[in-house]
């Protein structure tokens, strides 16, 4: 028996409309059998922290925690965990002396203490920096030979080109020298302080309980902009199989200077 034009119409939008919703109905299936695996494994999250290395925090007020503010004018966290603690000082004025530097960067000063019987190692290359106020950029701590590389090629290239300015004017030579005698003196100074005094991997024990030497992060960064009234930071520093965080304020309050001690 024929079938009519109107059955036929019928079953023609019964087809079309079947697909998208077989398709529609596969990708759900498909979702609840990803999810249905994922439920039936309860390790699947535990694993993840397994992997995650434990955090002890600075909070004003908590036990292990102390705050103080130095007459060479310094702001002073300290941290103890168990056998270790690590006390961070930081310059109140180093938000002003970052721009200053003909090399930006941002430094701390860290001392590693340890009262433990038997060991500690002290590695430098996974400390940092979060800049919270300028998209939460995190710079890892500069490796003190690298950056005194760089500090002199940088001087090596400005003596370069300030010789050959100097050939296409003559009448600018005295001025442009001793802008490059300047750059010349601050780039060997700087070098100097980061050669004697960064913090460098050692290894502590009953006979050496203590280190201390000062660690930079550079602020040469599109994402870290001109700096806000006050700036909020989180320095973290992996020690004893924990990473000690300390997040710190510049001021701590809003307009707060330190009077400093003359020498």
């Amino acid at each position: 028996m024929p079938f009519s034009k109107a059955f036929l119409s019928r079953t023609a939008e019964t087809v079309a409309f079947s697909k998208p919703l077989m398709r529609q109905l596969l990708r759900s299936l498909v979702l609840m059998i990803v999810v249905s695996s994922l439920l039936s494994r309860p390790e699947f999250a535990s694993d993840k922290n397994k992997n995650r290395i434990p955090a002890v925090r600075w909070a004003e007020g908590n036990p292990g925690c102390t705050f103080s503010r130095g007459e060479d004018g310094k702001y002073r966290y300290g941290l103890w965990s168990d056998e270790a603690g690590i006390v961070l000082a930081v310059d109140s004025q180093e938000l002003e002396k970052v721009h200053r530097r003909h090399q930006p960067f941002f430094a701390v000063l860290l001392t590693v203490r340890y009262r433990g019987q038997a060991s500690l190692e002290v590695e430098t290359e996974n400390i940092s920096l979060q800049f919270m106020k300028h998209f939460q950029v995190m710079q890892t701590a500069l490796d003190p030979d690298d950056f005194s590389d760089k500090v002199q090629n940088d001087a090596d290239t400005l003596n370069d080109e300030t010789a050959r300015q100097v050939e296409k004017h003559p009448e600018q030579k005295e001025q442009k020298e001793a802008l490059v005698r300047a750059f010349l003196k601050d780039s060997a100074e700087l070098q100097e302080f980061v050669g004697k005094n960064s913090l460098r991997p050692t290894r502590l024990s009953p006979g050496k309980t203590e280190a201390s030497g000062w660690i930079l992060f550079s602020t040469d960064s599109k994402w870290i902009s001109r700096w806000k009234k006050q700036e909020e930071f989180i320095l973290r520093v992996p020690l004893a199989g924990k990473v000690f965080e300390f997040p710190f304020r510049l001021p701590p309050k809003p307009g707060e200077t330190i009077l400093r001690k003359r020498e």
